[in-house]
């Protein structure tokens, strides 16, 4: 899981461009699945059937997003300096003195005008990207170009540093979920979506196609246990997340209970979540149609929406065997 997990973190994919994780997570579940489709905007739908003896199989989308944030040029000035926005939620105090790479592999280093505060970072406005250009002309960046941050994957112990761990994390565990379910009584969707970081627009689009009956989103959660953060209860290394609420849904509880319910006779170790920043795929899914019963398993990150996310390896593997167990049951919601 941590070579499949270096791979796919090291791999970019902003916003709209998600074709080379793609190709990655097809290469994985492709042997696995029963079936494989795209759709339209690019979500990769992988289906696993319900066993031939199964009776009355319940229709489930388990969804993790492939995209990562990133920037876009929208600037070149006459110097060849490039001016940029954020795609998807490109924070400020991140961005100052990071490394991008475009995905044209042109890489840069984001300056900044001038500090007005030293101890403070400038708004995005007033920073810039410095491909090594002298000119407008010479510069090998045009407006449009999308990229993201360049920064290796590196582990330090149980703990496992890398950009793009939001939602490779959640990557990674629906694949060997999938990998791990030999047979089920249900009939699955395991679900990799685009464009979630701008408004979970893929998941939206692959649960309308799919209509499931219940849908789980699996994502990465702020965490509450670094030093002044945010009062929340989440930590890393003490097992996933069951997502009660988040800034942009209430978690179905019928949902909750078979989370908690699964991880308790399983004596696996959970987590209560209730989110203050931040939504996931399981809100688009949700609002689906006529409405979907959904919630969502979370894994516990520090640094979110930096180049540097921490997770906890012991996290991810009990989050494998948590969908394991209640995937591998009938359900009875």
């Amino acid at each position: 899981m941590k070579s499949l997990l270096k791979t796919l973190t090291e791999t970019y994919g902003p916003s709209g461009y998600e074709d080379e994780v793609r190709k990655v997570i097809l290469k994985e579940v492709k042997p696995l699945a029963d079936e494989v489709r795209v759709d339209a905007l690019g979500n990769l739908i992988v289906r696993k059937k319900p066993a031939a003896n199964a009776k009355n199989p319940k229709r489930i989308m388990l969804a993790a997003h492939m995209d990562e944030i990133g920037v876009i040029a929208s600037h070149i000035d006459r110097k060849g300096f490039v001016r940029f926005t954020n795609v998807g939620g490109t924070f400020g105090r991140y961005t100052l003195g990071a490394r991008i790479r475009f995905m044209n592999g042109v890489t840069g280093v984001v300056g900044f005008d001038r500090l007005e505060q030293v101890d403070q970072a400038p708004a995005m406005s007033k920073m810039y990207i410095d491909v090594g250009a002298t000119s407008k002309e010479n510069c090998p960046i045009k407006v449009g170009d999308v990229g993201g941050f360049e920064r290796s994957y590196m582990e330090m112990g149980d703990r496992i540093v890398a950009k793009s761990l939001d939602d490779r994390a959640g990557v990674v565990v629906l694949i060997e979920t999938l990998r791990s379910v030999k047979s089920t009584p249900n009939d699955l969707f395991f679900v990799f979506t685009t464009q979630e970081e701008i408004g979970v627009r893929g998941a939206g689009t692959a649960a309308y196609g799919i209509d499931p009956e219940i849908g789980i989103a699996l994502d990465v959660t702020g965490t509450g246990d670094t030093p002044a953060s945010l009062k929340m209860s989440m930590e890393l290394g003490k097992g996933p997340c069951v997502k009660i609420r988040d800034t942009g849904m209430l978690s179905d509880p019928r949902v909750i209970d078979w989370m908690v319910n699964t991880a308790e006779k399983a004596k696996l170790p959970y987590q209560r979540e209730v989110l203050l920043v931040g939504s996931t795929d399981a809100r688009a899914i949700q609002l689906t149609r006529a409405g979907v019963m959904a919630g969502a398993l979370s894994i516990p990150c520090r640094y979110i929406h930096s180049a540097s996310e921490m997770v906890d390896y012991s996290d991810l593997k009990n989050s494998v065997k948590l969908l394991t167990a209640m995937l591998s049951k009938p359900v009875s919601l």
